[in-house]
């Protein structure tokens, strides 16, 4: 029976093609951003079409959101095509919503519209992959797996061994993975599932990054019983020998998968870093020349080579790899970096010199400049490295800033402080409104106690560039945590206008629910500080909360707080100051 939305006019109907559902089920990375609709396209033209009739509420709403999204009003468009869907039931609706919230750049709203989307689709796998990608964004790797999971038990695939792969590359911590990896294999009939060998894979990989190599060992061992010719198998069984020390047995698994993946990179390479962990270099080399031979034009695999050999601590044939890079025409910026440092690694300072210049502007820039710049002071010729600086400020306008940050550092760090100030000063007066440097030398006086001349320099700043997020933020909270009687309402509004800005930054919300606590109104600052230690576990956070817990009579979960904080932050002076101040908060 046809539903409500059947007869749509014709006016809007026809502005609307069907939506790419691939786009949306690989998750919100799959989705375009704001900055690729430049020209003026709309990025909702491609969503799917409201073919139904509405009431006239429910057509004025949608008409809204339409004309909202065209202006480029995302968040707006969003919310009403939300009210639509949530009113007419409708999955057309919902996805379109995505689409907009996306564009919006409003993660949380996003992340409601995903949550609705499943509400009204629940067998579908779009919105949980999409709930799964945000997860990751934020750098909540046990939401992600949990979502990922819930994909896995409907019959999908969530590609387990690549998601643990991915996090435990980025350090993720590995235990609450495995808690929820195991959860999921104890449950009735997961062994029947199609990708189950996946499952077990990304356990074995995570109770490996854990230190349970035993138990990873025996679940290898049963996969490799019921599925011995999975390449991904041999892999781990070679990952978890190495782990162990045992280079040999790593060879012979890697020769095993070679043997039903022959070719494959992955095993080449592990073949190479076992025979150089063995002492066989000659072998080594002889492995990584034939899958040279046989992808000649590939530089991310010389490189990735040379870098496995610097690993393993044989700077000469991860030289004789980047060498031939270098007399190309598109020489890649890390075999410059590369070479400069196994040239200073072999003590040939100006060689290194050279290569580090050689490093174009990229992510590499700076580093290389670092690089270089310590060598030089290391070799007691702080001049020159001043010099160097001075000649890439030169040389490298865009960079300037960062440059002289750069040597700041460094002069700070060789007990240089005055030079370092004058530095800054000299540099300001050239440039008087380059707000990196401003903001940095404020950075310096409040480490120096001189309040007065950081809200002078932090002021200048928020006086040219009113939307200076960092600017704002920072000031706002340096009064709000010194209390300086008078200004807290001053402070207020500053973080406030930094949370405008920047709406889901957790060191914003810190602030926000720091100067509700100072301002006397513990309730207020304590939801804030919540989700910003969600979003961002730190440990100056964690003494904000703990104190804001305290002082609403919540004790146990203060001092439940403050002991997994102890255990979890190695340094946390913020943390101990507050257990001086209050002691009966030690766990």
């Amino acid at each position: 029976m046809p539903s409500a939305l059947d007869t749509l006019p014709l006016c809007v109907r026809s502005c609307l093609a069907p939506l790419a559902l691939t786009m949306l089920v690989a998750g919100c990375q799959a989705l375009p951003t704001g900055s690729d609709n430049a020209q003026g396209d709309d990025p909702l033209a491609g969503a799917p079409p409201i073919e139904r009739g509405l009431d006239a509420q429910g057509l004025s709403g949608l008409l809204t959101a339409e004309l909202a999204g065209q202006r480029g009003d995302y968040r707006r468009a969003t919310l009403g095509y939300l009210e639509g869907a949530e009113r007419y039931g409708s999955v057309a609706l919902v996805e379109r919503a995505a689409l907009a919230a996306r564009f919006s750049n409003d993660p949380q709203l996003l992340t409601d519209t995903a949550e609705l989307w499943r509400t009204l689709a629940p067998d579908s796998d779009a919105p949980t992959r999409l709930l799964a990608s945000l997860a990751l964004q934020r750098g909540d790797w046990p939401e992600a797996l949990a979502q990922r999971l819930q994909v896995v038990a409907r019959g999908g695939q969530g590609e387990l061994t690549a998601f643990v792969e991915l996090a435990l590359g980025e350090r993720a911590d590995p235990a609450p993975l495995l808690e929820l990896m195991r959860h999921h294999l104890a449950r009735p009939g997961a062994d029947e599932h199609p990708q189950h060998h996946d499952a077990e894979l990304a356990t074995a990989l995570l109770e490996v990054a854990v230190g349970d190599t035993t138990s990873a060992q025996r679940r290898l061992d049963r996969l490799a019983e019921r599925s011995p010719e999975l390449p991904e198998l041999w892999l781990a069984q070679a990952r978890l020998a190495q782990e162990s020390g045992d280079h040999t047995r790593a060879r012979e698994a890697v020769r095993r998968g070679l043997t039903i993946s022959p070719g494959d990179p992955r095993f080449v390479l592990m073949l190479a870093q076992s025979e150089l962990r063995l002492g066989n270099i000659d072998a080594a080399e002889a492995q990584t020349d034939n899958l040279l031979e046989s992808q000649a034009d590939n530089q991310e695999l010389r490189l990735a080579l040379a870098q496995l050999y610097l690993e393993e601590n044989h700077p000469e044939p991860a030289r004789r790899l980047l060498l031939p890079l270098v007399g190309e025409t598109d020489t890649p910026a890390q075999a410059f970096y590369l070479l400069g440092a196994i040239a200073e690694a072999e003590g040939e300072v100006d060689n290194a010199l050279l290569y580090y210049r050689q490093v174009p502007p990229g992510d590499d820039f700076l580093p290389a400049r670092l690089s270089a710049a310590s060598m030089l002071i290391e070799d007691d010729r702080l001049i020159d490295a001043r010099a160097f600086l001075r000649i890439e400020r030169l040389r490298h306008e865009t960079y300037f800033a960062d440059l002289v940050s750069l040597e700041v550092e460094l002069l700070e760090r060789a007990g240089r402080s005055d030079d370092a100030d004058a530095l800054l000063d000299r540099e300001l007066d050239r440039t008087p409104n380059d707000e990196q440097l401003l903001y940095l030398r404020a950075m310096r006086a409040w480490e120096a106690g001189d309040l007065e001349a950081m809200e002078r320099d932090l002021g200048r700043v928020i006086e040219r560039n009113p939307d200076n997020v960092t600017a704002l933020n920072a000031l706002g909270y340096t009064l709000a945590d010194l209390g300086i009687e008078g200004r807290l309402e001053e402070a207020r509004e500053m973080i406030e206008r930094a949370h405008e800005l920047e709406p889901d930054s957790p060191a914003i919300m810190d602030s926000l629910g720091w100067v509700h606590f100072r301002l006397g109104d513990p309730e207020r600052a304590l939801p804030w500080l919540e989700r910003a230690y969600g979003a961002m576990p730190d440990q100056e956070i964690a003494a904000h909360l703990a104190e804001v817990l305290w002082a609403l009579e919540r004790r146990d979960e203060a001092r439940a707080l403050v002991r997994e904080a102890i255990e979890r932050f190695d340094a946390r002076p913020l943390l101990d100051d507050l257990l001086e101040r209050i002691p009966e908060l030690s766990p």
